[in-house]
């Protein structure tokens, strides 16, 4: 039975999460203080990159982020196919570049357990890794390449699953001014949101999804909420011979518009990351370079310091680069937890008000594996006991007490 779904932020998280509830046949509404996907969503590099950013441990998270990465096809697919408009999604695969012979072991230890976890990756010395990279750095002494990751163009993502939300029927409430926190009523939050512009919107189910604000919806839910904003920096450098119109789709393993951009004058063909910085190059021939992070409060301004690290590591990654400014710059805005992990379930005693915020900078490649968990739950379904625990939204106040009582 149809049921009315109110969400509350119309970044990727929330957008995915009324795509997914107008599929299973809710009506649902998405209101957004400003612009949908104008905040983190839009300045994302879009990498899907799940073993390269999660080196350390086999953990919930990385899990998560790898059943995210997983689902991503079919994903896209159905939003391409709704919408009518292309994410995007490029299997370039990704190197890890060591600059050092010392940077090899990490790598090397990375590699023996991330193989276990499905990771078709492979150790390449200097000679292979100028075949598969050919305008990276010669003081390069390898790297880790993993064929298995991938990447959208962050913004035509966001557009497509606009457009497909649109198409099914949500109800899409821009610029909707300040957002009042619910109320509470008999010990619970009221499905229903109070905005500036639209007056009271109310329904039978609640998703907030407010990103780098979600910390405002604390008091009304009863625990901490310690999310905050991180700004992240990002450029762009214009690549010679390498931009032109993609072909329609996906491309799911690059196409030929992969094919053609690796034999383009200036290319870089996978996503390269090194301890400093990555590199990931668009089909419109744009190579973003990323990021530079501080903690600036909700300022989303681009700064000369933040940018000028990035233009300084680049020639060293890429020397054909010496001397390049970049074409672009730009921020957002990631919403950062203190334990580095989202926030994704009920609230408690409120079974109709679930919460999915603090993605940090994996909000891009979380979006399908969030709008799955909350799918479930809108549709009575609760998730695997790990993931409840792991990503419980009120996991903070149950540490506040275990510290009271130590």
């Amino acid at each position: 039975m149809s049921r009315r779904v109110v969400v509350l932020g119309g970044g990727i998280v929330g957008l995915a999460c009324a795509f997914e509830a107008a599929l299973a046949g809710d009506a649902v509404t998405v209101v957004e203080p400003g612009r949908a996907g104008g905040q983190a969503s839009g300045a994302a590099a879009g990498m899907l990159a799940p073993y390269t950013e999660n080196p350390k441990l086999p953990d919930a998270f990385f899990r998560l982020c790898l059943d995210s990465l997983r689902r991503y096809p079919e994903w896209v697919r159905r939003i391409e196919y709704v919408s009518g408009l292309s994410a995007e999604l490029t299997a370039s695969g990704s190197l890890t570049v060591a600059l050092h012979e010392a940077d090899l072991q990490p790598l090397q230890a990375r590699l023996a357990w991330q193989r276990r976890y499905g990771a078709d990756a492979e150790l390449v010395g200097p000679e292979r890794l100028r075949e598969l990279e050919p305008r990276l750095t010669e003081a390069a002494v390898g790297a880790l390449h993993c064929p298995g990751e991938a990447h959208v163009h962050a913004p035509k993502l966001v557009a497509a699953l606009e457009a497909a939300c649109r198409r099914l029927g949500v109800r899409l409430l821009e610029h909707a001014g300040r957002i009042a926190p619910p109320r509470v009523a008999g010990g619970r939050l009221e499905p229903a949101a109070e905005t500036a512009a639209y007056g009271r919107i109310a329904g039978d189910a609640l998703v907030v999804c407010a990103g780098a604000w979600a910390n405002a919806y604390a008091e009304a839910c009863g625990f901490p909420i310690p999310v905050h904003p991180i700004r992240g920096q990002i450029c762009a450098f214009e690549l010679a011979g390498a931009g032109g119109n993609a072909a329609a789709g996906s491309a799911p393993h690059g196409g030929a518009e992969h094919d053609r951009r690796a034999s383009a004058p200036e290319s870089v063909r996978h996503m390269v990351f090194s301890s400093q910085a990555y590199w990931v190059q668009k089909r419109d021939g744009r190579l973003v370079c990323g990021a530079s992070e501080d903690a600036a409060g909700y300022d989303a301004s681009v700064t000369e310091r933040g940018i000028a690290r990035l233009t300084r590591w680049t020639p060293r990654v890429f020397p054909f680069l010496a001397g390049r400014a970049p074409a672009m710059t730009w921020a957002g805005l990631r919403p950062a937890t203190v334990d580095g992990r989202p926030l994704v379930g009920a609230v408690p005693g409120s079974p109709d008000a679930l919460l999915a915020a603090g993605h940090y900078r994996n909000g891009i490649l979380l979006a399908p594996a969030t709008a799955a968990l909350i799918g479930g739950l809108l549709q009575g379904r609760p998730p695997e006991p790990e993931a409840a625990a792991s990503f419980a939204p009120e996991r903070f106040a149950r540490g506040a007490v275990r510290a009271n009582r130590g």
